[in-house]
């Protein structure tokens, strides 16, 4: 694995810039796509852990949408989970990192990750971790920035050398697992960690989680509507969401 940089910056430097402009309503990536395709997927799910739940919003509307339901919210960011129970909404949130989570075995029966895996560099141990605390037959819902159509240094090229002119999607280095700290904003500096989706869906069936559905959806109308030139990739999918299934144990370890 690559680095693109020396300094690694922390999400404790910028909690409240994600905070701010993330959450409360404010991103329509979240109010429009992601939180309704979570809400959907878990409909049936009594027990749920949100990895790195963040300040808590995909949290909070889980334990909204069903009465009686238990909704844990983990994350390592004591920020965020300052903010996350100020916000309250009958969520457990508790600080700590997902490949050391103090949970029993089987003690959910389905886990939720948002945005998250893209900043965990021990992929392995938190997935295996996630199988854990699952139950058997249990959920995992694993939603990624595309790995494909996301990959740093893609973007949409408006090529005006050619004749005529052309217009495309341009895809980095893809296969290539490479850590980046990209600047989203001025002075908000992200630590990103790019790998192929076969590095993430050979992990997950080797901890014994199979792939169930696959949603890639494209951005929705309150993203693209934010500038003009989002329009022009309104066919390329930012968000990835797999559904998958915990093998029973006897299964799992004759894969």
């Amino acid at each position: 694995m690559t680095k693109a940089d020396n300094h690694v910056p922390s999400w404790d430097e910028h909690a409240d810039w994600w905070i701010e402009g993330f959450t409360g309503g404010v991103d329509p990536e979240y109010e429009e796509q992601i939180i309704p395709l979570v809400i959907a997927e878990l409909s049936h799910s009594e027990r749920i852990l949100d990895v790195g739940c963040g300040e808590g919003q995909v949290s909070r509307r889980l334990a909204a949408a069903r009465l009686g339901r238990t909704v844990v919210g983990i994350d390592p960011t004591e920020r965020h989970i300052e903010v996350a129970r100020s916000r309250g909404g009958g969520v457990d949130y508790r600080i700590g990192s997902v490949d050391r989570m103090p949970f029993a075995d089987g003690h959910f029966d389905a886990v939720v990750a948002c945005l998250v895996f893209e900043h965990i560099d021990d992929v392995d141990a938190a997935i295996g971790e996630v199988a854990r605390v699952l139950d058997s037959g249990g959920t995992f819902l694993f939603l990624l920035n595309h790995p494909l159509l996301q990959t740093p240094n893609s973007g949409w090229i408006d090529d005006q050398i050619l004749d005529p002119p052309e217009q495309y999607w341009r895809i980095g280095d893809y296969l290539t697992e490479t850590v980046n700290i990209e600047e989203v904003e001025p002075g908000v500096r992200v630590r990103f960690v790019h790998r192929p989706l076969g590095r993430y869906v050979n992990a997950l069936a080797a901890a014994g989680l199979v792939l169930e559905h696959m949603h890639e959806p494209p951005p929705p109308p309150g993203f693209l509507a934010r500038c003009e030139e989002y329009e022009l990739a309104s066919t390329i999918p930012r968000l990835l969401a797999l559904r998958l299934r915990k093998l029973p144990s006897a299964l799992a370890g004759e894969r």
